[in-house]
């Protein structure tokens, strides 16, 4: 089934109170407007997917300028304005064009695939998504003839008391008949309180051109709700937790408290993973299985093989491969990249370094621009000093060496295959493989010196 798509991306939501246009904001990591565009996505094979910006576009644009087509609308005047202002745009197009909020991020693919498949099988002039929520003030009332057809939508200040009774409400979501809907848009005035150009009278053009005009009540008032508040979005951040975190539950996925796990919406988690409780999956992150994630633990754009514990850990664009450790309190900055077995253990960060098959930093370290080899045991307290003010050195070290506790590896350094690392020792230049490497001063001892100081002192 194909269809078209308009997002309205341009209000300023001024009641957010923030620098950022609303549809900007983010829930476990995404945009409002990027789930609006996923659900219209797998909704329906677009013909064509408009988002229209306006207040704060230099904000919006990027967030949607890679799956839309962009269209400004230069003054704020109104729905039917928006949406008027991708006429060019639809030059020559036909079938169903669906309008969506960009500040609805609840929405869902099936319920804009019933929208348009109601519209095509009734050949409407448009369809409107009604809902019924918990409390209707605020919202257009649909009324309905004694026959249930759609009769009109009168707003809330126009309201009878027995209409006001009417709890069945209009969401803003629409789909109409492309070639209807832009010639209509013609017929729209501002002769309104606000002075705007207001969607819903199209629905009233179609009705008195004779059109079929119908309403359509989604399964749940939930995926209507707009975000327009720091209260709403955090009710919409809870819902929408409570969904995904359901759909990974359902597909073999463990959550010792799913009110304390986030996942957001591109995470892939296979089966008998464990999540435990304030773990966040960001972005990109994959989590393969048998893999225990948490407590405390933020993953962004990572991958996690199988097999894997990660314990208070905070990873960033990393990469840990199957039968892996890290934390507690471990830090995986970018182009990290462990490898089967290896370890990253408590307070240790790595940077772009890559770990061997079963080597190990079991504590306290940093490593960064640097390749171990396998079966590489680092002491604790090494670092890698890999900056020098002006550029950044690597360090290697290879299969099965051994780095004492306190080791500065000053780099660019290579260290070969075998070698063994004396504690506290300050590595400035290459070691051969199988050696043993010192780089320290000669302890020096002076007897009675303790107390002649404090002597001194008194």
């Amino acid at each position: 089934m194909k269809a078209s798509a308009i997002i309205l991306a341009a209000g300023a939501g001024t009641r957010m109170k923030s620098k950022l246009p609303k549809v900007a904001h983010r829930i476990m990591g995404e945009p409002l407007v990027s789930y609006v565009i996923d659900a219209a996505g797998q909704a329906v094979e677009l013909d064509k997917l408009v988002a229209v910006v306006g207040h704060g576009r230099e904000h919006v644009v990027p967030l949607v300028q890679d799956t839309c087509e962009v269209v400004v609308q230069e003054e704020q005047r109104g729905t039917a304005d928006a949406v008027n202002s991708c006429a060019e745009a639809f030059a020559g197009v036909s079938g169903s064009v669906v309008v969506l909020s960009g500040d609805c991020p609840l929405i869902t693919a099936d319920t804009i695939r019933k929208l348009v498949e109601r519209r095509e099988e009734t050949s409407a002039a448009v369809v409107v998504l009604s809902m019924i929520p918990d409390d209707p003030f605020g919202y257009g009332r649909i009324v309905r003839t004694t026959a249930g057809e759609f009769q009109r939508i009168i707003e809330q200040k126009d309201c009878t008391p027995a209409q006001a009774a009417i709890t069945e409400c209009n969401s803003g979501f629409y789909c109409f008949d492309a070639e209807f809907l832009f010639q209509a848009l013609g017929e729209v005035s501002t002769d309104n309180a606000q002075g705007e150009y207001y969607l819903t009278d199209v629905v009233e053009i179609a009705r008195h051109a004779g059109r079929v005009v119908e309403a359509m009540v989604a399964d749940d008032a939930d995926e209507c709700l707009g975000v327009n508040t720091r209260v709403q979005l955090a009710q919409a951040t809870k819902i929408l937790q409570r969904r995904i975190n359901e759909r990974h539950m359902l597909a073999g996925v463990t959550m010792t408290d799913p009110d304390q796990v986030w996942i957001g919406p591109k995470v892939k988690i296979a089966q008998d993973v464990e999540l435990l409780p304030q773990t966040f999956l960001l972005g990109t992150t994959e989590i393969g299985e048998d893999t225990v994630v948490g407590p405390n633990s933020r993953l962004t754009d990572t991958y996690i093989g199988a097999n894997c514990t990660i314990d208070e850990t905070v990873a960033i664009e990393a990469v840990v491969e199957d039968d892996c450790s890290c934390g507690p309190r471990a830090y995986l900055r970018p182009a990290a990249h462990l490898l089967r077995g290896a370890k990253a253990g408590t307070h240790v960060e790595i940077k772009k370094s890559t770990i061997g098959e079963g080597s190990k930093v079991p504590h306290l370290s940093y490593v960064g621009d640097a390749t171990l080899g396998t079966g590489v045991n680092i002491g604790a307290g090494t670092i890698t000093c890999n900056y020098d003010g002006f550029k950044k050195w690597k360090t290697t070290v290879g299969d099965r060496s051994f780095v004492g506790s306190s080791t500065m590896l000053v780099a660019p350094v290579n260290v070969g295959d075998d070698v063994t690392i004396g504690a506290g020792s300050v590595i400035t230049a290459d070691v051969s493989d199988g050696a043993l490497a010192l780089g320290r001063g000669r302890q020096v001892e002076k007897p009675g010196w303790t107390q002649k100081f404090r002597d001194s002192q008194k």
